[in-house]
């Protein structure tokens, strides 16, 4: 890791991220790492989980050098709320929407600035998000607006979930299903493959094997259950190839995860899978374990990870927060940032 810190947004005030980042932080794996929140909302947090955690609020990321040992670095950044800290546990509060979004901004500001290495998000929620009036569905979305010069086109992102065992790249993500089916086309499949490919090879994997997942039962049986294989999936499976990408497929989506996951005794035969929706890719990689998944978002200009898990509203303030997940998430980042 360079010499820049790592920032962690603080997630929702009224969730499970301010507890994860307090145990991290016990942990010893927020070390050259700095939250971006509020300190009274992460004082909660530590009372929470019978902790006492000495904070020391900086004026700039490149004060983090001089915190003392066993002290969490913060930024809080201006136009917070006031009030976060008595909001109510495992509610959605627009106050608390408001408040992630802001530490959101403020990290890619100071990333953008070169500030900061990388930036790790605890989960924020979604009708919080609404309730305050922000205008992306999630951290992905806001994330691409954010990461756009003015009056430039956004660049292409995608989401991918990644464990020891699994990587998968999604072609679409927080969309209803219907509109997800719509979504599958020729140049949405390309430019999914072609993103995982230069993420891959940025990871030191010169020529990844990727595999493609199909989106029907059997992967369309030759058009008997559905023809989006035919008309988009395979088309684009093919242009990548005469790019040179190692892609291949339409694969059968209930089968192709299994023959990707690296286990051990079992070596798996790809290295990415692209699917075509949110579960079809997200189901496999969470049932090996959300407490080591890691979310990845491919395409910035910055590195961005979170943990595999969401606010846990019904869980939140009790102390039994699993920071894993988490942990992972500042692994990846350290990890990528270093490539």
């Amino acid at each position: 890791m360079s010499a820049l810190p790592l920032l962690l947004t603080m997630g929702d005030a009224c969730g499970i991220g301010p507890e994860t980042l307090v145990k991290a932080h016990a942990a010893g794996a927020l070390e050259g790492g700095v939250v971006v929140g509020d300190p009274a909302v992460l004082s909660r947090a530590a009372r929470a989980v019978g902790r006492l955690l000495p904070i020391a609020v900086l004026q700039s990321p490149g004060e983090w050098p001089e915190v003392p040992p066993d002290t969490l670095a913060l930024l809080r950044p201006p136009g917070l709320p006031e009030g976060l800290a008595q909001l109510p546990w495992g509610q959605v509060e627009a106050g608390s929407g408001a408040a992630a979004a802001r530490c959101i901004e403020a990290a890619v500001q100071w990333l953008q600035q070169g500030e900061a290495a990388a930036v790790v998000t605890a989960p924020l929620h979604k009708e919080a998000l609404a309730a305050a009036g922000v205008p992306y569905p999630g951290h992905t979305e806001m994330l691409q607006a954010l990461a756009t010069p003015p009056r430039a086109a956004p660049p292409p992102v995608r989401m991918m979930l990644a464990n020891e065992e699994l990587r998968v790249v999604l072609v679409s993500i927080h969309v209803a299903l219907r509109q997800a089916v719509e979504m599958v086309r020729f140049d949405a499949v390309l430019e999914t493959i072609r993103i995982a490919h230069r993420a891959a090879a940025a990871w030191g994997l010169a020529r990844p094997r990727i595999a493609v997942a199909g989106l029907n039962p059997h992967a369309g049986e030759g058009g008997l259950f559905g023809d989006e294989e035919i008309r988009h999936i395979a088309p684009a499976v093919h242009a990548a190839q005469e790019e040179g990408i190692d892609a291949s497929g339409p694969y059968a989506p209930d089968t192709v995860f299994m023959r990707a996951r690296q286990a051990p005794g079992h070596p798996g035969e790809f290295d990415l899978v692209v699917a075509m929706t949110h579960d079809h890719g997200l189901i496999p990689v969470k049932y090996l374990g959300v407490e080591q998944g890691v979310n990845v978002t491919l395409g910035l200009p910055f590195v961005r990870t979170s943990p595999d898990h969401g606010t846990a509203f019904d869980i939140a303030g009790s102390g039994r927060a699993d920071p894993a997940s988490l942990m992972a998430a500042i692994r990846m980042a350290r990890r990528l940032r270093s490539r």
